[in-house]
C-alpha cells in the first residue's frame, strides 16, 4: 500500500492534512505521487504547486518536499504545502 500525507502549515500550526492511499500495483511510484498531491490539492481547494528542482531534489532525497508561495500560481493563505511519503510499496 502506498500512502502520501500532505499537510497545509500555518504559524507552525497544522491547518488541514490529508493521506491519500494507492493500492494499485499496475502504476508506478511517480504516478502515485502526482495523483495524490492532485487529490490533496482538491481537497485542499487548491491550485496543483510547480515542482521546483530544489522540491525534486528533496523529495528524491527523502520522499518528502514543502510547496511556498513561489511554486503556486494563486496567492496562498498559509506558510507552506507539506507532502510526505508514509508508506510505500512492498514488493
Amino acid at each position: 500500500m502506498f500512502h502520501l500525507c500532505g499537510k497545509l502549515i500555518s504559524n507552525n500550526r497544522i491547518l488541514a492534512d490529508s493521506t491519500i492511499c494507492n493500492d494499485d500495483p499496475f502504476i508506478t511510484r511517480t504516478k502515485k505521487i502526482f495523483a495524490a498531491l492532485d487529490t490533496i490539492c482538491h481537497d485542499f481547494d487548491l491550485s496543483v504547486p510547480i515542482w521546483l528542482d530544489s522540491n525534486i531534489e528533496e523529495f528524491q532525497r527523502t520522499s518528502r518536499t514543502r510547496f511556498y508561495k513561489d511554486n503556486f500560481i494563486d496567492e496562498i493563505d498559509f506558510d507552506y504545502l507539506q507532502i510526505e511519503v508514509t508508506q510505500e510499496d512492498e514488493d
